[in-house]
């Protein structure tokens, strides 16, 4: 599949003129097509003047950014200390038998990406699973496939 090149362009034309703003403008691409397509890293590095192991630095340096297709929906599993007590690495193997994937990994319909964090700040609500934006506390293993089907 081609990269759309001109939505790449017209991100960093949003920012033109303004100095410094490579993390927003990655942050941006990102969002649009859910990981930072190399292609897009060596656009940016072209419009913006700047070297690509400059560019490729900060994408590497941030664990935010993803090189590699991510799923339209992200877990996070919260591994702190609090949630590793109450149970959150059972949690995880749930979700990784459920979903079919490691950690790290992305579903093959670019549907659930999983991963770990190691603290979301909610102690007290642990173990905590945190989807996109949403946080489900005190995550049970009978509760993870109701917490995947609200993201089918």
């Amino acid at each position: 599949m081609e990269l759309d090149l001109v939505k790449v362009d017209a991100i960093v034309d949003e920012y033109k003129g303004e100095q410094g703003l490579l993390i927003s403008i990655l942050q941006d691409i990102q969002s649009e097509f859910n990981y930072l397509p190399k292609e897009a890293l060596f656009r940016v590095s072209e419009k913006l003047e700047l070297p690509i192991g400059q560019v490729f630095s900060v994408v590497t340096f941030f664990k935010a950014f993803s090189l590699k297709p991510r799923g339209r929906n992200i877990i996070n599993v919260c591994m702190g200390t609090a949630c590793h007590v109450k149970g959150a690495t059972n949690i995880l193997d749930k979700m990784k038998r459920d979903l079919g994937i490691v950690e790290g990994g992305t579903t093959s319909d670019l549907r659930f990406t999983l991963d770990t964090v190691r603290c979301v700040g909610c102690c007290s609500l642990g173990p905590v699973v945190v989807v996109n934006e949403d946080t489900h506390g005190r995550a049970t293993q009978e509760q993870i496939p109701k917490i995947l089907d609200n993201y089918q």
